[in-house]
């Protein structure tokens, strides 16, 4: 069927007299448009046809027909030609400044519909703008225009501003939206004026500074003085609070004028002015919380003033939260005759509860004070009687007590707590005065007046619900600080859970219970141990409910409740409780979750109950080691209870069969929960490992012994280890005579690195000490796997520190391996140069514990290589230097030494070789040497090139430890040398030093700290860049020595993010030139420390400032950069997301531009396309956190998002993102 004749159709369905034929055709038109969006090119008469057919039906007489019609048009704007385009606005414009109020509203929403449908880029965007935009603003200009068409024309323009500032900036306008707008500020209808407010708001950052100024002194100014007409002014309040919503830098020079004007307005007798006058208090303190600083304490004041404005009733505000709930209600009683209908000054107090919300959220810096001023005016709210308010003020609340968690200090442990211990920090909440310690003296009141809200039977679940949240909030920040509120909060938890929950309670049961289960972990036993028998009868019934989360979460309470009161001694609840989890683990339809929290707690009851449960028959372990469904809770089960717990070896073995059987399945999930479970269980055995066991085993781990899998591996090893040292007689014969092969394999692999490694080595050391006899055939065997091993998979190394694990574990073989190993070595020597490499490196591992002194030849012989022309040779003959001489530091040392000072061929072997020794001495050989090293180190290094200056300065800084009080001085002394060289050593040398976490010299170095870092503000590049390498080093290791001197610092530290184009240079590359920004390394190692300092030093940072520089983050010219600000952004998001949700309309264009993905042209190669795919996943996963706070604060970044989100390509991730 050819497109002419099936749209021909379709117009045919359209002009049907039944309405249902024309709601098909443009239901069908729909479907055809999103299916083949060029169904209508190159046949300019068809889609003129279908056009006029559609904006036809825009005036049907059916508002289903019409309602379809204008969902229609929504997707034509997107394929029609520019001509049908402009006819269409054209008409939708003419129809809705008509008469007809209907066909007034339905073209409205048609416009809506098309503004909010055209694609976000393209000239279709643009000539829409262009076209829209003079005839909305004309309708407005018509003083014929009815207030309803003016509202929907508002809204649209809205649309259009919102998604396309860059198309309407540009659009030439004979007459400035902002001159056309300001007259709508005193249109008679409120309507207008609410709505004109908002469009007004939105084009100020467009508009020129100019247009702005007469509005400020036409339409602003003026009407904020006392005298101003109440109406005026309520306009006018709204209209700053829509500016600083949307352009806050043009109100920040006249805040003098407008913030004292606003708080002098609030005291008027005008509740709306009122409450205006405080959202636009709120909306200042958010978007200009710089600037609003002066007048802190003003709007503090405010705000405590009207949170507790309530004419209409009587009562002692100041001692509400004292007021019994029964108390309560015979006020409301006594208020009967009383309507709240007429009662708006609920908005007001909670407009001020708001106010309060977004200083808490602005200004951390100030916990001390908004707990001194704030916290207890909040406190005496918390039992307003309007219930909205009250959940605000409880939530406000809560954002108090996050703030804390996050700025406050450091909290106290439950040890603390419980037995009246108070650990000291620098700013924990011990100080005086603290967040923590002013909170710690208002728990009883806020505890007592938020209690008495719950208590009542009548309080809705909604408000319960808040309450525990708030109080499971105080534990998190204050954990066992409700110890002296025991008996109403197990009256209240009672209360809630002896009703069955119901599909609208489910959550508030949830919150009770997660409640429950952190208040048990967080007091001691003492505090609530005489209240359980009350309410353990009704978590019981709540374990037994069917819905599987209030099911699992009472289980989770009984777990937290048996960790807490351990060991558990005639306790009535433990039986029914292993009864009911028995029950549950037995019934084969049983929810997953409540399955696992089911395992927990037998778990739980084992350990902690332990003569309970053994006198049971155990039953629960039939279920738990099942041989189908999930199993991996129940290895963890097994694991816990075999730690804890001696069970007997009837349990072992049983268990032991299960998990061999779960090792033989195939799949990798739950293997290494596995292999820690066979760990556990073969130590468990009280009589000794059975004979049979480790034939069974061995044959069982085999299969896992390669390197597809290193975890495994690892894992593997270990247990092979296990058994050698529990099972020596029974386990050597079948390792020997079934794996041993295997491990020769492996062992030459250079996949095996770290753990795997290390366990490696412990395999070989308990194999020898399981037979001595076999150390003598390990050592050769191993040196023959590599030998016949490929090159590409052939680990010299590795052999390397196995052949010394061997010799370490027996020194009989040591004589004859050194003899064996130090042939090839020889000048004389005609061995492969790969047989040459290993025995070097075997020279050096065996060097570090055997004295090589009576063969010093052989160390002579690793100096001749040092000369070698091939790099493996002269890099293995530094390494075995360098740990031969640490066997014998007298002996050898001095000559690398020598030759770190008078051979300059050989300086940088001989630097390695010296890190060798400095890196693997103890602390106490190295004091011995370090005089003798410490001047060679330093004068070699000065004027050597950058990699023989960073050898040096890992050796200087690890010397620098071995004797603080004599080196730091040392270095400190040479940060102002003349020589950038010795100033880049210096400061490289004391980022190594910062490698050593251990606090012995924090003392000498607190005071000296700050004069090395200083060096970020060298004149040196490469120094600038060791230097902000350092403070990276020091911020993640010792962020408590800068803490207190980041003002000093992070000025340097924001100046390196901070592109230089003197840095950047024009390099010609054959035809081609390209850029080279020489300060990028620096610029990206200042950027990496800011994320550190995020990390580790959140509460001494100025989050206004550190946004300043991350924001310009988002547009470097490096991906890496982009990359390191994505992140900060999604950290920010979870520590201070009012602060970053503010800066949402500065952040959201680049992130669209990284969005947007690279530009493809003839030179684009398939990794600038991976790059960018790489760089869009970064963007996406920010978009998605903020996504999550910033929900209505920024339309542009909310437009952004549902953009996004509707987008083919990264949509659904994004969706998943979010969550």
């Amino acid at each position: 069927m050819t497109k002419t004749y099936q749209m021909n159709n379709l117009i045919e369905k359209m002009q049907s007299g039944d309405q249902d034929f024309r709601f098909m055709g443009l239901n069908d038109l729909m479907t055809e448009i999103k299916q083949d969006p060029t169904c209508f090119t190159g046949d300019e008469n068809v889609e003129n046809k279908v056009l006029k057919q559609v904006l036809a039906l825009v005036e049907d007489k059916i508002s289903e027909v019409k309602n379809q019609a204008v969902k229609c048009l929504g997707q034509m704007i997107k394929i029609i030609r520019q001509t049908q385009m402009e006819m269409v606005v054209d008409k939708l414009i003419e129809f809705s400044g008509g008469k007809d109020d209907e066909l007034r509203d339905i073209s409205a929403l048609a416009l809506k519909t098309i503004t909010a449908e055209l694609p976000p880029d393209g000239r279709v965007a643009a000539s829409a703008c262009a076209k829209l935009t003079p005839k909305l603003l004309g309708q407005i200009q018509n003083s014929d225009t009815p207030p309803e068409a003016l509202v929907e024309t508002l809204a649209i323009l809205s649309i259009l501003i919102t998604r396309f500032p860059s198309n309407l900036s540009d659009a030439s306008l004979t007459t400035p939206p902002l001159v056309v707008l300001a007259p709508l500020l005193v249109h008679p209808r409120p309507v207008v004026r609410k709505r004109a407010i908002v469009t007004l708001s939105q084009f100020i950052p467009i508009s020129s500074p100019e247009l702005f100024s007469d509005l400020l002194s036409n339409n602003i100014l003026p009407y904020l003085a006392s005298s101003a007409d109440f109406e005026k002014q309520r306009t006018t309040v709204n209209l700053v609070a829509a500016v600083a919503k949307h352009s806050p830098a043009q109100l920040t020079p006249i805040l003098g004028q407008i913030v004292p004007d606003i708080v002098k307005a609030v005291q008027r007798e005008d509740d709306e002015l009122r409450e205006g006058c405080l959202q636009a208090l709120e909306t200042l303190l958010l978007r200009c919380p710089a600037e609003t600083t002066v007048y802190i304490s003003s709007i503090i004041q405010v705000g405590n003033q009207f949170i507790k404005y309530d004419p209409n009733y009587a009562g002692d505000d100041e001692d509400e939260e004292m007021a019994d709930a029964d108390d309560d209600e015979e006020d409301e009683a006594d208020l009967d005759e009383y309507s709240d209908d007429e009662d708006t000054s609920y908005k007001i107090r909670r407009s001020a509860t708001k106010l309060l919300s977004a200083l808490i959220d602005t200004r951390p810096e100030l916990l001390s004070t908004i707990y001194k001023e704030v916290s207890p005016v909040l406190i005496s709210r918390f039992g307003d009687r309007e219930e909205t308010v009250k959940l605000e003020v409880w939530s406000t609340y809560g954002a108090l007590l996050s703030q804390t968690a996050v700025y406050g200090g450091l909290p106290q442990s439950k040890d603390d707590v419980t037995h009246g211990k108070r650990k000291r920090d620098t700013e924990t909440m011990d100080v005086e005065d603290g967040p923590y310690s002013l909170l710690k003296a208002q728990v009883p009141s806020l505890s007592k007046a938020l209690l008495n809200q719950l208590k009542s039977p009548k309080t809705p679940p909604a408000t319960l619900q808040a309450g525990f949240a708030l109080l499971y909030s105080l534990l998190n920040v204050l954990p066992g600080s409700l110890s002296g509120q025991v008996a109403p909060i197990m009256s209240t938890s009672k209360l809630v859970l002896s009703t069955p929950p119901t599909t609208s309670t489910a959550t508030l049961y949830l919150g009770c219970l997660s409640f429950l289960a952190l208040f048990f972990a967080s007091h001691s036993p003492p505090t609530f141990t005489s209240s359980l028998p009350t309410l353990t009868p009704a978590l019981l019934k709540s374990a037994k409910e069917r819905h599987p989360r209030v099911a699992a979460e009472s289980l989770r309470v009984f777990s937290a409740l048996l960790q807490a009161v351990k060991p558990v001694k005639n306790a009535d609840w433990t039986e029914p409780l292993y009864d009911l989890a028995v029950t549950r683990l037995t019934t084969h339809d049983t929810d997953a979750e409540v399955r696992v929290c089911a395992e927990d707690c037998i778990a739980d009851l084992w350990i902690c109950a332990t003569d309970v449960v053994r006198a049971k028959n155990g039953k629960e372990w039939e279920s738990i080691c099942r041989q189908t469904g999930k199993v991996d809770n129940g290895v963890k089960v097994v694991i816990k209870v075999a730690t804890e717990v001696t069970v007997g070896d009837t349990w072992v073995n049983g268990c032991m069969d299960w998990i061999l059987g779960l090792l033989k399945k195939s799949g990798r999930p739950g293997k290494n929960e596995i292999f820690l479970a066979l760990d556990v269980l073969i130590r468990s055995y009280s009589t000794g490992v059975p004979s049979g066991l480790p034939s069974a085993l061995i044959s069982q781990i085999k299969p896992y012994l390669t390197i597809s899998d290193i975890s495994l591996l690892s894992q593997a090893l270990g247990t092979l280890t296990v058994l050698l040292e529990l099972a020596p007689a029974s386990t050597f014969p079948e390792v020997e005579a079934h794996i041993l092969t295997d491990i020769y394999a492996i062992s030459h692999s250079p996949l095996i690195s770290g753990a795997s490694l290390d366990s490696l080595l412990n395999f070989y050391a308990a194999l020898v000490k399981a037979d001595k006899q076999i150390a003598t055939h390990l050592v050769p065997n191993l040196i023959i796997s590599v030998e016949k091993a490929p090159k590409a998979e052939a680990s010299s190394v590795n052999v390397a520190r196995c052949v010394a694990q061997v010799v370490k574990s027996d020194q009989g073989v040591a004589a004859g391996a050194i003899a064996e190993y130090s042939k090839p070595i020889k000048p004389s020597s005609k061995a492969k140069q790969s047989m040459v490499v290993l025995s070097l490196l075997i020279m050096g591992e065996l060097g570090r514990f055997i004295d090589m002194s009576p063969q010093h030849d052989i160390f002579t012989n690793a100096i001749e290589h040092f000369s070698a022309e091939q790099e493996d040779i002269r890099s293995a003959a530094s390494f075995a230097a360098g740990n031969i001489a640490i066997g014998n530091l007298h002996q050898f040392l001095p000559a690398i030494v020598k030759m770190v000072q008078s051979d300059a061929k050989k300086r940088l072997l001989s630097l390695y070789a010296l890190k060798e020794v400095v890196t693997h001495c103890s602390t106490g050989q190295l004091e011995g040497v370090a005089d003798m090293l410490w001047v060679p180190l330093f004068e070699n290094s000065e004027n050597s090139e950058e990699t023989t200056r960073n050898v040096a300065a890992a050796c200087l800084g690890k010397l620098a430890t071995t004797h603080p009080s004599k080196y730091l001085p040392q270095l400190h002394n040479r940060i102002h040398d003349k020589s950038p060289a010795a100033r880049a050593t210096v400061v490289s040398a004391i980022r190594y030093t910062f490698a050593d976490t251990a606090p012995t010299y924090d003392e000498l170095l607190s005071p000296l700290i700050i004069d090395f870092l200083s060096l970020m503000a060298d004149e040196d590049l490469t120094v600038r860049r060791l230097a902000l390498s350092a403070l990276n080093s020091a911020a993640r290791t010792k962020s408590h020595l800068i803490r207190d001197h980041l003002s000093f610092l992070l000025p340097n530290l924001y100046a390196e993010t901070v592109v230089n184009q003197e840095l950047i240079r024009t390099v010609q590359m054959g035809p081609w030139t390209h850029k080279v920004d020489d300060g990028l390394e620096a610029r990206k190692t200042a950027y990496e420390t800011m994320y550190t300092l995020l990390d580790t030093c959140l509460t001494k940072l100025d989050l206004r400032e550190f946004l300043g520089r991350v924001l310009p983050g988002l547009a470097d010219d490096s991906d890496e950069i982009k990359v390191i600000c994505h992140m900060m952004l999604f950290r920010l998001s979870q520590v201070a997301p009012a602060a970053v949700s503010q800066r949402l309309d500065e952040a959201t264009p680049q992130l669209e531009k990284t969005m947007k993905g690279a530009t493809v042209t003839k030179d684009t190669v398939k990794q600038d396309l991976e790059r960018a795919a790489e760089l869009q996943r970064s963007a996406l996963r920010a978009v998605a956190a903020l996504s999550k706070i910033g929900a209505g604060v920024s339309p542009k970044f909310d437009a952004f998002a549902e953009d996004l989100k509707r987008n083919a390509t990264w949509g659904a991730e994004l969706k998943e993102l979010i969550g």
